[in-house]
């Protein structure tokens, strides 16, 4: 699923930027209807509207239904990444470098595959993650999610970070 997933990102990738959006993710879930989750923001920086929602859906099903990248009937749903967004492209761990998250790998890092810390930042394709027990590495390619906690701080923040 992750070909299909990665053809589709690269689909509406660019017709998204186009109408001033930047694509965050898109995730396609099985089923019998299987569920595509579109997942973008708004590249002025401001907060996402169910309209832009509506006017991301009608652009990429049309798109969508000329290229037929899955092969069965399936759901669209478009959101935004709200404020305990998913982290999924290298310019996220910096972007959000002082908040908290959670990431879990792929394979063990330092002896264990899930971490809760305070981002330092990400340098080379390697995120540094404060940890009570002091910071940890975790190569970027490792990570398998992550994601912003919700805290005092990052609703504090929201408004600067929309």
């Amino acid at each position: 699923m992750n070909q299909v997933q990665d053809k589709i990102a690269a689909l509406i990738e660019a017709p998204l930027e186009e109408m001033g959006y930047d694509l965050v993710r898109a995730r396609l879930g099985g089923g019998n209807t299987p569920l595509l989750q579109v997942m973008a923001e708004r590249r002025d920086g401001k907060g996402m509207t169910v309209n832009d929602c509506t006017e991301i859906s009608h652009a990429i099903s049309a798109l969508l239904d000329a290229e037929d990248p899955i092969v069965s009937a399936y759901t669209l749903e478009v959101s935004s990444p709200g404020i305990d967004r998913p982290l999924v492209r290298v310019g996220d761990f910096e972007r959000f470098a002082g908040f908290e998250a959670k990431i879990e790998t792929m394979e063990p890092v330092d002896g264990r595959r899930r971490f809760s810390g305070r981002l330092k930042g990400i340098d080379q394709g390697v995120v540094t993650v404060e940890l009570p027990e002091g910071p940890v590495e975790v190569p970027f390619e490792l990570i398998a999610t992550a994601r912003l906690i919700l805290t005092d701080d990052l609703i504090a923040a929201s408004g600067g970070l929309q």
